[in-house]
């Protein structure tokens, strides 16, 4: 009887999962797949033909990593190699259990200017547009729903796809001379690595509305008054915003990585799932920290709170 009532626990909670559900609970499941016309190993190999450039990881024992995109003569341009790259990276920080947090910059200064246009020209129809759009939304999708703290650190400038990419972190911090700017409509196309959709999130519908068909230039400013970003840094020397973007960062990851990964997941179903999907995720993702080490050191230490 009681083998029958566990069994009948676990088919009750396994039927309650929604799809939505499974996908934030399964590691490395992407948006598309073959039913949606996306062929995921013949898109590597179209980008594997545009080199150029690097995505870089460094993880520090702090559990801080840092990404870099790395292709300073072109202005951090995304190479279809750097594309490949960044997936690549993120199965990486996916399998990070000891990490907290994730900050991404660009090199020399500058975040990022979008694509490659030597990759962009040679890509030219609708069907190779759509591939990459498919490619690059499942990427920063999973980077999104990394379990980490994550916050662009945006020197100089964020164009195109580059401001895109911020919008797949949790915060945006600025230096004081930088720029985000949507350009796609320059381009006479749309943004199309999930740009839309996050910004709306973050800014809301008008105003996200007035950034994309003004393709404004959003100084450190701007961005600030209309909620784009979290802070502007003091300095844009390089190495010194990496510093305060660093010490930002700190408050908000202080604490065992069970504890801060386990808030990241909680807080991306409460914005991807329905009310009761969200609940029922909160409730999982608790039995997997209370007991456990850090739950019992803090009642030990400190009975319920610190004022």
């Amino acid at each position: 009887m009681a083998l029958k009532q566990e069994m009948a626990k676990s088919l009750l909670k396994t039927a309650s999962l929604s799809g939505r559900t499974k996908l934030l609970h399964q590691t490395g499941l992407s948006l598309y797949s073959t039913s949606h016309g996306f062929y995921e190993e013949e898109v590597k190999k179209t980008l594997q033909q545009f080199p150029g450039g690097s995505i870089d990881l460094q993880k520090e024992d702090n559990g801080i990593g840092i990404l870099t995109l790395n292709n300073p003569s072109k202005m951090n341009a995304f190479s279809g190699v750097m594309m490949l790259q960044l997936l690549e990276k993120v199965i990486e920080l996916e399998n990070w259990t000891e990490g907290k947090g994730l900050i991404v910059r660009g090199a020399k200064n500058t975040f990022s200017s979008g694509s490659d246009l030597n990759a962009v020209k040679s890509l030219g129809t609708p069907e190779d547009g759509m591939a990459v759009c498919m490619f690059m939304q499942n990427t920063l999708t999973r980077f999104m729903r990394l379990p980490l703290i994550s916050v662009a650190l945006v020197q100089g400038w964020a164009l195109g796809g580059g401001a895109e990419f911020t919008t797949a972190c949790d915060f945006r911090l600025m230096t004081p001379e930088s720029k985000i700017r949507f350009v796609h409509k320059e381009m006479g196309i749309i943004p199309s690595w999930g740009g839309t959709t996050r910004l709306v999130e973050i800014i809301g519908s008008r105003q996200a509305l007035k950034v994309l068909s003004g393709a404004l230039k959003l100084d450190s400013k701007n961005a600030l008054n209309i909620g784009m970003v979290e802070e502007v840094l003091q300095s844009s020397d390089e190495t010194k915003s990496l510093e305060e973007a660093q010490e930002w960062l700190k408050q908000f990851i202080q604490g065992p990585p069970e504890v801060i990964r386990a808030l990241k997941k909680s807080v991306c179903s409460g914005r991807e799932l329905y009310l009761e999907e969200a609940l029922q995720n909160e409730r999982d993702l608790l039995g997997t920290v209370w007991g456990g080490p850090a739950n019992l050191e803090a009642i030990a230490k400190k009975g319920k709170f610190n004022k």
